[in-house]
Formats: C-alpha cells, sequence, structure tokens
C-alpha cells in the first residue's frame, strides 16, 4: 500500500488535487487496473499482504468509508459489489473485505477504499 500521513477532511465528492487515489481515478499514477464500475474502480495494491489483494476506490473523494455511506450509500453499495467481482474473478470468490477508518484503524489515504484480499487461506483477524 503507499504509504501517507497527510490527512483530509474534504468530503465533497469532488476530486481532490493533493489525493494520492484522485490521481488514480484520473489516470494521472499508473496502476494495474482490474476492474472498474461506473462509480468505482479496482487495482492491485502495490505492497500485497495476500495472493489477490486489490484496492476498490470510489471514483468521487470522500475522506473514509464512514463519509461514504453518509453522503452516498448508492457509491459504497457499488464499491462492495465491485470487491465481489473482483474476488470472484481473480480467487475463488471467498474473500475478506477490510475498510480503515481513521489513523489509529491503519487508515494511511483519505479517501474511501476497501481491500480485497484473497487467494489463500488467510488467517488471524
Amino acid at each position: 500500500m503507499v504509504r501517507t500521513t497527510e490527512t483530509s477532511t474534504a468530503n465533497s465528492g469532488e476530486m481532490s488535487a493533493d489525493c494520492l487515489f484522485c490521481k488514480i481515478v484520473a489516470g494521472e499514477v499508473p496502476v494495474e487496473m482490474v476492474a472498474e464500475s461506473g462509480s468505482a474502480v479496482a487495482f492491485k495494491d502495490i505492497d500485497p499482504k495476500a495472493p489477490v489483494h486489490v484496492l476498490v476506490v470510489p471514483r468521487e473523494h470522500h475522506a473514509d468509508v464512514s463519509a461514504l455511506a453518509g453522503t452516498s450509500p448508492e457509491t459504497l453499495a457499488d464499491v462492495i459489489a465491485l470487491a465481489d467481482q473482483v474476488a470472484s474473478d481473480l480467487a475463488d470468490g471467498q474473500y475478506r473485505l477490510i475498510c480503515n477508518v481513521g489513523p489509529k484503524a491503519g487508515q494511511t489515504i483519505f479517501h474511501a477504499h476497501a481491500h480485497v484480499l484473497a487467494g489463500t487461506q488467510l488467517t488471524g483477524f
């Protein structure tokens, strides 16, 4: 995962010029894209923690999944549906979906996103 210590409180749904994931969505930063929908994109994590480790990111900027759920629950549903599609396409459809909210929970990029982990027997919590 790309690491950053910057925090953002922007939840407008507008693209943020200083947000890494907004730059990825805009095509300004190259990634290995694996799937996309009308409101989300999915790409391989650069520091994978499992054989399949994909980030699913809404196209609109929201600081975290809680903000996304409050302002655009249909987009959050699309993020989860795309995560399920990725797990079906790249693994056996069994996966762990992780959303970190806040720095104490491990969130390092303050644009809502979900981690899809699959492709092996996942242990621990």
